[in-house]
């Protein structure tokens, strides 16, 4: 019995690659296994090669993997781009003028099933089945039992009709015939898995969700990849409970409308990637100034200007953490895994709220559009803390008779009243004002409010500003090496860090940095004394090894893994170029 299966569908885009990925993904998750993806695809909606790869394993897991046990070929592409991936005596599936078998030598060694997969769809009935017949073939190959992928099959296609439930059954069990008769025992089963109580959802979806809970009611926002899925997840459902999604005309917009609807009171957000960023930044400033909260979600893809929209990289951590003319109060957050990325958009919007500021949560393309299996979310964690906003019982408590929208107060945060309040009108600006929110050009008022908008996130702390780990059974302080990472790179760097410890006797610890501003010096200062920093990130500068050094004097004994081409660290990649960091 195996205890993980990766498996891969190629093809061309447009040409059902996703759906027939997604759909063997489920059922995997419908037998009790936790399974990671990752979605290979082009900058444009039909043509280009394009995959679909996925790691099953009993127990949970964080990594799509590196190797394919099961290649599923769906044009002529797929088999040369991916044959140096193939693992030992892997399974090649291929559309083909008739049915046979070939054992392939050379670089790789695979068995090769070649299937007139159209015509036999033809023949039961539809084209369209074809990849449930390739679904059926590599069902069998690992032994999943029948009668499951028959009720999954009901639940899938059930509203279609029985005569198109039948179809797709009627395929599944040819490509259960075509492993018997060409392919018995060519890969060993996949053990049993018991995991119960899983949703299968991308960062994006999660990012959403979590939004929805804790009381989100307005997203405007403009499409962009990959952060899309977010405006469309929340269109849909954000109305069935009072809430408004806008698709706006532009980046400024998106940003602008949703400071307006922060500052009537209205837990809102914006979505995009770092092209949209760029464009937000000046009202980015404009919320900063005038101590709006609004939530910012930007799901980073390979730049700069147009760059990559489709592929993978880290590089707007500066952007994130810098960007605007002049300084601002801000949080930057940065989830690890899907899981976190449901909590911590929850919790961004206490944080607006509490600190009066923007939030930032960064995702990546890893992140975002790649779905994963999860535990399910526990709503009871999430409660909503909406800081100091006023009601208007309160607000008429202060006696004034002109709110003080800027008053000065012991930890810098000012009681925020909502315009319209009867006992609590008030001037807000983007300019530099006074207490009462007037503008100033006053030096002495100057300074007292900058002090009181910068001071009061410096020590802003979320409930998780990192996860921290190790194996072999040593505490992660006293570790000879501590590898340090943000968003996607989780899983392959604690898969890496599991291979690789006690190798030539060095041990490794893995610190996966939630919280990128303010950092949490405190927290982090023992973690960072004695030991060699490498941190693991998807661009050319090294952004987040710049990010420690600007704050612990690590600079002789850091150094930094990067790989910018658009796609995320295998982690044989990430092993080798450890060895290398640390010798």
């Amino acid at each position: 019995m195996r205890e993980a299966v990766e498996w891969m569908v190629g093809g061309q885009q447009g040409e059902g690659v996703d759906s027939t990925g997604e759909l063997f993904a489920k059922a995997l998750v419908k037998h009790g296994y936790s399974v990671s993806t990752y979605k290979q695809f082009m900058s444009r909606i039909k043509g280009g090669h394009s995959n679909f790869k996925l790691n099953a394993t009993k127990e949970r897991n964080y990594y799509p993997g590196d190797q394919v046990d099961i290649l599923l070929c769906l044009d002529n592409e797929s088999l040369p781009k991916n044959e140096p991936f193939l693992a030992e005596r892997a399974v090649v599936i291929q559309e083909g003028t008739e049915t046979s078998v070939l054992f392939h030598q050379g670089e790789s060694d695979y068995d090769l099933l070649t299937v007139p997969m159209k015509s036999l769809a033809k023949e039961l009935g539809n084209a369209m089945v074809q990849n449930m017949i390739a679904i059926g073939i590599s069902s069998a190959l690992l032994d999943l039992p029948k009668e499951l992928l028959h009720s999954f099959i009901r639940n899938v296609y059930g509203k279609k009709g029985d005569d198109i439930v039948q179809l797709n059954i009627d395929a599944l069990q040819k490509g259960y015939e075509l492993t018997d008769d060409y392919l018995p025992h060519r890969i060993s089963p996949l053990g049993a898995a018991e995991l119960t109580d899983q949703l299968f959802i991308s960062g994006n979806e999660a990012t959403g969700y979590g939004s929805l809970m804790a009381g989100c009611r307005f997203l405007s926002a403009y499409p962009i990849t990959p952060a899309s899925e977010i405006m469309e997840w929340l269109a849909k459902e954000l109305p069935a409970v009072g809430g408004t999604v806008m698709q706006v005309e532009d980046e400024i917009a998106g940003i602008c409308f949703a400071i307006g609807a922060n500052y009537s009171g209205v837990r809102a957000m914006t979505s995009t990637s770092g092209p949209g960023l760029s464009l937000k930044t000046e009202a980015l400033g404009m919320a900063g100034m005038s101590e709006v909260p609004i939530v910012i979600v930007n799901s980073q893809r390979g730049g700069p200007s147009t760059g990559l929209p489709t592929k993978h990289e880290q590089s707007d951590l500066q952007q994130m953490i810098y960007g605007t003319h002049g300084e601002i109060p801000r949080m930057v957050l940065y989830p690890a895994t899907i899981e976190d990325a449901f909590y911590l958009a929850a919790e961004s919007f206490n944080l607006a709220e509490k600190y009066q500021c923007p939030v930032i949560v960064a995702l990546d393309l890893g992140l975002s559009m790649n779905k994963m299996t999860v535990p399910s979310f526990d709503a009871k964690k999430v409660a909503i803390d909406r800081g100091k906003l006023l009601s208007d019982k309160e607000a008429a408590a202060f006696g004034e008779e002109f709110f003080r929208r800027y008053r000065m107060t012991e930890d810098g945060i000012s009681p925020r009243p909502k315009p319209g309040m009867e006992k609590a009108i008030h001037l807000t600006s983007s300019n530099e004002h006074s207490e009462d929110g007037y503008i100033t050009e006053d030096p002495e008022i100057r300074t007292k409010m900058m002090t009181k908008r910068l001071e009061k996130v410096r020590h802003a702390l979320i409930d998780d500003p990192f996860k921290l780990q190790s194996s072999d059974g040593i505490e992660p302080e006293y570790a000879d090496v501590l590898l340090v990472g943000t968003g996607s790179t989780y899983g392959a760097i604690a898969e890496a860090m599991k291979r690789l410890n006690s190798e030539n006797g060095e041990t490794h610890a893995h610190l996966h940095l939630q919280q990128l501003y303010p950092l949490p010096q405190d927290q982090l200062q023992p973690l960072f004394e004695n030991k060699r920093i490498i941190t693991i990130e998807n661009n050319y500068t090294g952004q987040l090894l710049n990010l420690l050094k600007q704050h612990f004097p690590i600079h002789d004994r850091s150094d930094a893994i990067l790989q910018f081409d658009g796609n995320p660290f295998f982690v044989e990649t990430l092993i080798t170029k450890m060895r290398k960091a640390v010798s």
